[in-house]
């Protein structure tokens, strides 16, 4: 077994009988993408984000929950189908909760006003820095206890066609327990109400990923385990991310491939963090090959002074991810990839809503997956590669110095 903390925290509460409801072949993980318009980034086999939140939405019984950094939308997006799915759920009975973050509450203020008029959606806004001194920055949603979606796209509309993002929609009700955990400890939290009981661990996934998507004949076995930050936080059975992450780069033993937007050790929060440099550092130590894609957000002072100190290092290769601007012209905050992945060994890998700077994993609310399986971790390494060894790869040079890219 290739995480044995993991292990050793979970597997013993296998019991839980919430972790086994339902056939093998009905639980099942599907990788899912945004790429951007006018690029080639695009895979076939993985599903857009919007047709898959649609599609979970449209679905949708009993109760859907939300949960996310803000929420924005814009004419002629693919987001309006995902809002109008949400509305109709909520006038045919579905329950609908959507949680945000107070820090954008007056920037991006029209969507969440929209819903909140709607009868059958109940919104909240969380001050996490109120919580534990970051933000909520987790990307997620949970459809019937049954189904759920996370990643690292916002509810933005530029996320759906503007942005490089990546997700996994999972058909597995332990997984959507524990993000239900996330949620409802969260959603009191914002309404100023006790926290809900723990309850108990909850015993990793065994799902399917689907054939396509492996590049064979037949589906390829996954196992996966949720967990979540900030260590303060944790709601019943789901596990800090930071040491199972770290226990992931520490099991690669020839290729490790990293892509976040951001990576700064002296980032957000304050002081050195360097529990994943060192890490990384350690890996490229024993041999492992080190691969680490950052957008061009990080052409700026203070962060890509970091990058140019890790690409300086033998077995270490950094490089930003330049996605051009659209032939219709600058839009802000987008034409970024955006998505957060790690590949160990084409073995194992981790898809979250962290950024690699310290506040990330000790301070906000953010969630992330892990997956052990050769097929899963060969798939998300071919993706990681299309990006990294293609036309919109820039090499980090140390000692040059870069212009900051646009953002607004």
């Amino acid at each position: 077994m290739l995480l044995p903390l993991l292990t050793t925290a979970l597997l013993l509460s296998a019991q839980d009988p919430s972790a086994t409801v339902g056939p093998a072949a009905e639980r099942r993980v599907t990788l899912v993408e945004s790429s951007p318009l006018e690029t080639t980034l695009d895979a076939p086999d993985l599903p857009q984000t919007a047709d898959v939140w649609k599609g979970m939405i449209d679905g949708a019984q009993r109760e859907v929950l939300l949960s996310h950094f803000y929420a924005s939308t814009a004419p002629s997006s693919p987001l309006n189908d995902v809002v109008e799915a949400i509305e109709a759920a909520a006038s045919r009975g579905v329950r609908v909760r959507f949680l945000l973050a107070e820090r954008f509450r007056k920037t991006y203020p029209e969507l969440a006003e929209r819903f909140g008029r709607v009868e059958g959606i109940d919104v909240r806004f969380i001050d996490f820095g109120e919580v534990a001194g970051g933000v909520m920055h987790a990307k997620y949603m949970v459809v019937d206890g049954a189904q759920a979606f996370l990643g690292s796209p916002n509810f933005d509309f530029r996320a759906m066609d503007q942005i490089q993002e990546l997700g996994a929609h999972l058909v597995d009700r332990s997984i959507a327990e524990g993000l239900s955990r996330i949620f409802e400890l969260d959603w009191a939290l914002a309404g100023g109400e006790a926290a809900p009981s723990r309850g108990g661990a909850l015993a990793p996934s065994t799902l399917q990923l689907a054939s396509e998507q492996v590049g064979s004949t037949a589906a390829s076995t996954v196992l996966a385990t949720l967990a979540c930050s900030p260590e303060g936080h944790l709601p019943g059975g789901v596990p800090w991310d930071l040491p199972l992450l770290l226990e992931l780069i520490d099991s690669a033993k020839a290729r490790l491939r990293v892509q976040v937007l951001t990576y700064d050790a002296t980032g957000y929060g304050g002081g050195y963090f360097d529990r994943l440099e060192s890490a990384l550092r350690r890996a490229a130590a024993r041999g492992v090959r080190v691969e680490l894609l950052v957008a061009d957000w990080c052409k700026r002072k203070g962060c890509v002074d970091g990058l140019q100190s890790l690409a300086s290092l033998d077995g270490i290769d950094v490089r930003f991810a330049v996605i051009p601007e659209a032939s219709t012209g600058f839009v802000e905050f987008s034409r970024v990839a955006h998505a957060k992945l790690c590949v160990a060994d084409e073995r194992a890998a981790w898809i979250g809503s962290s950024n690699w700077e310290g506040s990330y994993f000790t301070t906000s609310r953010n969630v992330s997956l892990f997956l052990e399986g050769a097929g899963v971790g060969a798939r998300l390494a071919r993706w990681f590669d299309t990006t990294f060894q293609g036309e919109y790869a820039e090499p980090v040079v140390p000692g040059k110095s870069y212009e900051p890219r646009r953002r607004q």
